[in-house]
C-alpha cells in the first residue's frame, strides 16, 4: 500500500469498519481503541480489534478524541418514521428539550422502517459513543428489539418489547379511554356509543377497556349495540353513521380524530347538528383536524411532546423505572365545542 493509499484508508475507515474486520461489535471496538476501564474484553478479540486497526489505519477522528471514556454527551434518538408524521415529531421536540435541559445533544435518526438504514443508525450512535440511545415508532405497538441496542443503554418510546428487559415510556390508553368517555358523561350522555377500529393494537384494547370502566364507573349499563367497529380513518367513520343512529346514541366516542373527521361529514349530510343532535369527543388531537372542524373538536391528547421527554429522564436515570418497565403517561382531554 502507497502512502497516498494509507492516507485514504484513514480519511475513511470507521469503527463499523474495525468491527467488521475484527468480528466485534462496534461497542467493543469503542473500548479497545478508547482502553475503557474495566471492559469485559477476552484477549482474542482484543487483539482482532488490534489487528484489524493497524491493517486498515484506523485512527479516531478528531470527534471521538473529545468524547470522554465510554460516554459522551450525545443521546441518540432511532425512529422509523415519526419525523415525517404531522403529529408524532413532538416525540423528537419533547425528547430534544429535555436532552439540551440536562447537557446532552439529541442525535436523530429516521429510517422510514428501513432494517439496512436502522442498523447502519445504531452503529453511528455507537460509534460517537452515545450515553444511550431512546428507540421509537410512530404508533404504540410491540417491537422486535433489534440486537444492535443490546450494546447501550436504551428505551422505547412509544412501543415495547415484552420480555426483552427494556423499559418503555407509552400512552396510557386505557386512562385515555376513560377520560374521552367521562367527558361525555359529565355533560349528561347516559347513551354514549364507542367506534372502535377493527386493528388490532394496543390502542383498540385499552381505549375499549377505558370506555367500559367509565360506564361502570357512572353506574351506566354497558351495551354491545353501541360498541361498533370501523376503519380507522375518515372513510371508517363516515361508513359507521348508520350503526350510530340506529344505536340511538346521543353522543360516540371515537377511536381517533380522523374516525370522528367521517362522522362529522356524515351527520352534516342528514342535516344533524354538533353537538345539538349529537356530541362528538375524538382521540389524538391531530392539531390539522381537531381545530379546524366545524365546530372544532373535543378530543384526547396523545402527548408525544413528554413521551419524548419522558424518555429521556428515564435513559439517564432521572426518572425511577417502574418495577413492570412499563411508564404510562397520561392522556389529558382537550376541549373544545363538539360536546
Amino acid at each position: 500500500m502507497t502512502n497516498a493509499d494509507s492516507g485514504r484508508g484513514t480519511a475513511s475507515v470507521t469503527m463499523r469498519d474495525v468491527a467488521k474486520a475484527a468480528g466485534v461489535s462496534v461497542a467493543t471496538v469503542s473500548h479497545v481503541v478508547n482502553d475503557k476501564p474495566g471492559a469485559r474484553i477476552g484477549d482474542d478479540a482484543r487483539k482482532r480489534v488490534q489487528d484489524a486497526v493497524e491493517a486498515l489505519h484506523y485512527r479516531p477522528n478528531a470527534l471521538a478524541k473529545t468524547l470522554s471514556q465510554g460516554s459522551s454527551r450525545f443521546i441518540g434518538l432511532v425512529a422509523d418514521a415519526i419525523a415525517t408524521t404531522p403529529f408524532a415529531g413532538q416525540i423528537i421536540h419533547g425528547a430534544q428539550d429535555e436532552a439540551w435541559k440536562h447537557g446532552y445533544v439529541l442525535l436523530v435518526a429516521n429510517t422510514d422502517g428501513n432494517a439496512a438504514a436502522e442498523n447502519d443508525a445504531i452503529a453511528m450512535m455507537l460509534e460517537h459513543q452515545v450515553r444511550g440511545i431512546l428507540y421509537s415508532t410512530w404508533y404504540h405497538r410491540e417491537i422486535e428489539v433489534p440486537p444492535a441496542l443490546a450494546n447501550t443503554d436504551t428505551v422505547l418510546v412509544d412501543c415495547f418489547a415484552d420480555g426483552s428487559g427494556l423499559p418503555s415510556v407509552v400512552p396510557d390508553e386505557e386512562l385515555g379511554g376513560r377520560t374521552a368517555t367521562r367527558e361525555l358523561v359529565d355533560a349528561g350522555h347516559r347513551r354514549i356509543a364507542f367506534i372502535n377500529t377493527t386493528t388490532p393494537s394496543p390502542a383498540q384494547s385499552g381505549r375499549l377497556a377505558g370506555y367500559l370502566a367509565a360506564l361502570d364507573e357512572a353506574g351506566i349499563d354497558r351495551d354491545d349495540a353501541l360498541v361498533l367497529s370501523a376503519a380507522p380513518d375518515q372513510e371508517g367513520g363516515y361508513a359507521s353513521l348508520d350503526a350510530v343512529l340506529a344505536s340511538g346514541a346521543t353522543a360516540v366516542f371515537c377511536h381517533n380524530d380522523r374516525v370522528a373527521m367521517g362522522l362529522y361529514d356524515g351527520l352534516r349530510e342528514r342535516g344533524l347538528r354538533i353537538p345539538d343532535d349529537i356530541a362528538v369527543v375524538g382521540f389524538d388531537n391531530q392539531d390539522i383536524i381537531a381545530a379546524h372542524l366545524r365546530p372544532p373538536l373535543s378530543t384526547v391528547e396523545l402527548p408525544h411532546y413528554e413521551l419524548g421527554a419522558a424518555g429521556v429522564r428515564l435513559l439517564l436515570g432521572i426518572d425511577t423505572r417502574p418495577a413492570s418497565l412499563v411508564s404510562r403517561v397520561a392522556c389529558p382531554p382537550v376541549r373544545r365545542h363538539s360536546i
